[in-house]
């Protein structure tokens, strides 16, 4: 950062740090044990699609390594688009296997990342469920290299428990880095593995 930047109160954004995604494993054992929830083995990736032979051969590739199990069980991976044009990435594991599940997120935004399509990247996600049946996301902000907690309320549409939320940030504050700036915590309305 230079002489100017301080002066005008800029600073230079996070560099994101993907291995931060490896310490979802420990994050999980810790929900489980302190407030019951257990992982469901889906998680996901969002980003801003592109034009270009490009991007639809790396979408490709991703598929590829994705569904190289689907011949021994393995489930397919799922993209779509939501109502706001970007794609998210599906991909299941089973729920006991976070570390297979968090290998796979990995592995998607890197080759995305190699592939100079980073600033596309917005968002991964993996998904929670508690005994009483509430939904929780743990969401890796690409740009920030935080998480943050997203607790949608069902049946209410768009209604959140910020109950929920700040009590897995108090726990999670040794196993992750969370975001601080709780205004940066987008809700993900309707994001597949939620």
């Amino acid at each position: 950062m230079g002489f100017l930047d301080a002066i005008l109160g800029r600073s230079k954004p996070v560099r994101p740090d993907l291995d931060q995604l490896f310490a979802l494993p420990s994050a999980a054992v810790t929900l489980q044990a302190g407030a019951g929830l257990t992982p469901t083995g889906l998680g996901s990736v969002c980003f801003a699609s592109v034009e270009g032979g490009a991007f639809t051969q790396l979408q490709q590739d991703v598929r590829a390594l994705l569904d190289a199990d689907t011949e021994r069980g393995g489930e397919p991976v799922e993209f779509s688009r939501d109502a706001y044009g970007y794609t998210w990435l599906l991909a299941r594991q089973p729920p006991e296997d976070t570390a297979a599940l968090v290998n796979d997120l990995h592995a998607v935004n890197t080759l995305l990342q190699e592939g100079g399509f980073g600033p596309q990247l917005l968002c991964s996600l993996m998904g929670f469920r508690g005994a009483d049946g509430c939904s929780l996301a743990l969401v890796y902000l690409y740009k920030r290299g935080t998480f943050y907690p997203f607790a949608p309320v069902a049946g209410t549409g768009d209604k959140r428990d910020n109950g929920l939320e700040l009590q897995v940030r108090a726990l999670l504050a040794d196993d992750l880095r969370i975001e601080e700036d709780l205004a940066r915590w987008f809700p993900v309305w309707g994001a597949p593995g939620l």
